[in-house]
This record gives C-alpha cells, structure tokens and sequence, in this order.
C-alpha cells in the first residue's frame, strides 16, 4: 500500500484523531458533475489560489447542498428522488438535495443546465442576460434553485444525469465534504464559457491528457479527480462512458504511516 506524503501539519492532526485529541469535522453532502463532449474530453476549472480548499486544483463543477435543495420541490424528470437514494445510499431528501446541488452548481460554475421546458427538451441557450444574473443570484443565494427554475417555467432532468462516484474528504482535513461524482453530456446547442467566480481558468481536456499534465506537474489534481480521470481515460468515446455500468461504493482516503512516513492512501 502506497500513497501522497502529505505535510507535515496533516500528519501531526492524523496523530491527533488516532489518539482521541481531536475529532474530526461532519462532511457536507455535496456534488459534482464530470461534462463530457465527442473526443471524449472534459470539463475543468482551476480553483483559485485564494481559495481555502483546493486552491490551485483543476476539478469539475460541483459544490455544496443548499439546504434548500432539499426542502423545496422542483419539477422533475427522469429518475425519482427516491431511485437516486437507492443509487447512493442515502435518504430521498438528501438524494434530492444532492441533484439538485448537481444541476444548480454546474448551472453556476460552467453556464451548463441541465433542464428543459419538459421531460423530452433542454434549454438551448444560456448565454443571455438574464442568464447570467440569475447564474449570479443563484451564487450569492439570493434565489433559490426551485424558484429560478419555477419562474422559468423549467423541469430539472434527473435523467441526464449518470450516477458515477462517492468520495468523502479524509478525517484529517478540516474542509470535509460528503461528495457524489455524476457524469453528463454537454446538451446540444449549450456551450460553456469562462463564468469566473470560484476559478481563475477553465479547460477541455481528454481525460488521459488531464492526467498527462498531472503526471509532468503541469497541472495539480486533487486524488478523487485523478481517479475519475483515469477511469474515464478508459473509454474512447462518450457512449462509452454512458455505458460503462458503475456500483457506487464509498471511498474515503486516509492518511497513514508508512515506514515512518505518513501518506494518504485510497485502499
């Protein structure tokens, strides 16, 4: 078993919560969404160096739970709630918070949403005005994702979405999220545009390229990225990743000692 040596300050933590000093911080459900286009190639932002969790990291769009996405129906379509928790393990209202944290936060870091004005249509074109300043209420969160979508008169489409990870931030870092990986594919007629806010650079990438430049230090990816970029490097088309049957089993790194050296580890 090998893994990432970690700082010095995150093992002198692992040695606090394995000696019952410390206790660990609750992980915040939260989502992410890998975009794919033909090439296969996929969606990436830099986070900003400012940032105080993975700063500097290229990730996909994701983000946390509005407690709001979970209390407020929306119009839905596609796979219910309720087949979402059977998916992941989770109750129906958390299901539903995490799609819709899915869909609102690739809406808001991306300018790609996942809604049409019924269960058969998407949304063409986000690239409007008023797009963009409901993409900006929707960050400061001064409109809640049900009520953007109610004025608009749009049907959230849970079917474009496919299940694909759950990761959960190691006990030792002091930022924890409970994380569900999705996959979708850019909608015909949506593009994505540089929307700025938590990232500084956004790219397209072919998976096996990303991890490339990872591999050259070019880039810094955060392991769960890596990892889902591996396995997409496996396919060689879009369908392919569509069809690529997944069992959704929780991964949680943690941070052992190894020879006298402490590492993060995935197994």
């Amino acid at each position: 078993m090998t893994g990432l040596r970690v700082p010095e300050e995150l093992a002198e933590r692992a040695r606090g919560i394995l000696a019952g000093r410390v206790q660990p911080v609750p992980a915040r459900d939260a989502a992410t969404v890998v975009i794919l286009r033909e090439g296969p190639e996929v969606y990436l932002l830099r986070r900003k160096s400012t940032m105080a969790f993975a700063a500097g990291a290229y990730v996909f769009p994701g983000g946390s739970v509005d407690p709001r996405d979970t209390d407020q129906a929306v119009a839905w379509a596609g796979p219910s709630p309720a087949e979402w928790g059977e998916v992941f393990a989770a109750e129906e209202r958390v299901a539903r918070g995490l799609v819709c944290a899915a869909v609102r936060e690739t809406f808001e870091e991306s300018g790609v949403l996942l809604a049409g004005p019924g269960p058969d249509s998407v949304v063409a074109d986000t690239t409007g005005d008023d797009w963009e300043a409901d993409r900006l209420a929707l960050i400061d969160r001064s409109l809640a994702f049900a009520d953007f979508l109610a004025k608009r008169g749009l049907v959230l489409r849970s079917d474009l979405l496919k299940p694909w990870a759950h990761w959960i931030t190691p006990e030792v870092e002091q930022r924890r999220f409970d994380t569900r990986f999705f996959v979708a594919v850019l909608p015909e007629g949506q593009r994505t545009r540089d929307v700025g806010g938590e990232a500084d650079q956004v790219a397209w990438e072919r998976p096996a390229d990303a991890v490339e430049l990872a591999r050259e230090g070019k880039i810094f990816l955060m392991p769960p990225t890596h990892h889902t970029l591996n396995e997409l490097a496996a396919c060689d088309s879009v369908e392919a990743v569509l069809a690529t049957p997944r069992e959704i089993v929780m991964i949680m790194p943690k941070i052992v000692e190894i020879d006298g050296e402490w590492q993060l580890v995935t197994s």
